[in-house]
Order: structure tokens, then sequence, then C-alpha cells
């Protein structure tokens, strides 16, 4: 605990003067108890707002919590062929996960390993290059998604 007076005493005796006639300017601190922290008042993220006469406006940077990831067996994945758009290269794609980006990743990370080939995730999809349908189907089920077509 820490103790604050208005006036600094640079003697004992002065202290000792001061909390016996004004208690009432002496403070003890705790600075073991959680300070109530700032707001954050980032002028970057409020960039494009100019000024609003609403009283009841509150910005809203876009900030969304991503969706929880449902378990394996509740997801329902669906692998398909695609060559449209892609220079005639056939690429399979895996549509249907529900959860966050980094599972996601991380299944298709999975999925590119034991495939032997490359690939991405983009847009909540996962981007198998060559054409792998029944393999990762296999590999889907394997892995505890018992929904995957």
């Amino acid at each position: 605990m820490v103790t604050f007076a208005r006036n600094k005493a640079k003697r004992d005796s002065d202290q000792k003067y001061l909390r016996i006639l004004k208690p009432d300017f002496v403070k003890k601190i705790d600075f073991t108890k959680n300070l109530p922290l700032m707001k954050s008042n980032d002028w970057k993220e409020r960039l494009n707002i100019v000024y609003s006469t609403n009283p009841d406006f509150k910005y809203d940077n876009g900030d969304e919590p991503e969706a929880e990831t449902l378990p394996k067996q509740q997801q329902k994945l669906r692998v398909s062929i695609e060559k449209k758009g892609r220079g005639g290269k056939t690429v399979t794609v895996i549509k249907g996960f529900t959860g966050t980006e980094d599972d996601l990743k991380n299944l298709g990370k999975l999925l590119k390993t034991k495939c032997g080939v490359g690939g991405s995730t983009k847009d909540g999809e996962i981007l198998i290059q060559g054409e792998f349908r029944q393999r990762i189907i296999d590999l889907l089920k394997a892995e505890g998604y018992t929904q995957a077509k």
C-alpha cells in the first residue's frame, strides 16, 4: 500500500503534522486491485467517419466474432471438382466448413499432406490441386467427419 499527501513533507515530523491536521488530504491507494482499463481511442479505426448527428451513434469497426468450430460429426462438408476459371487445371474444392480460420487452415494442411499435393484455404473453402475427390472423402471420414459427401 502506498500513501500520498497533497503537500509533500520533507521530514517525518512534518508528515505527522499533516496527517493530524488534515486527515482528508491523505489518500491510501492499493495498486494490487484491478484498475479500470482505458477505452481504446484509436482514431485510425474511424478514418471514414467525419461527423454523425445521431446521439445514439456507435461506430462499428467491423470486428465480428468468429464462429465457433462445430464438432467433426456435425460438419457438413461437400467435396467437388472444378475446372472453370482455373486455366484448365483440375481442383478439388471442400466447402461447408463451419469454424475458425485456424481450424480451416489446419484441416487444409492435413489434406494437402495426406494427398501429397499443394493447395490453399480461401473464403471458407479448401482448394486441393488435382482430382482427389474420393481420396479426400475417405480421409475426412477417417478423421471423424462423418457427414462428408
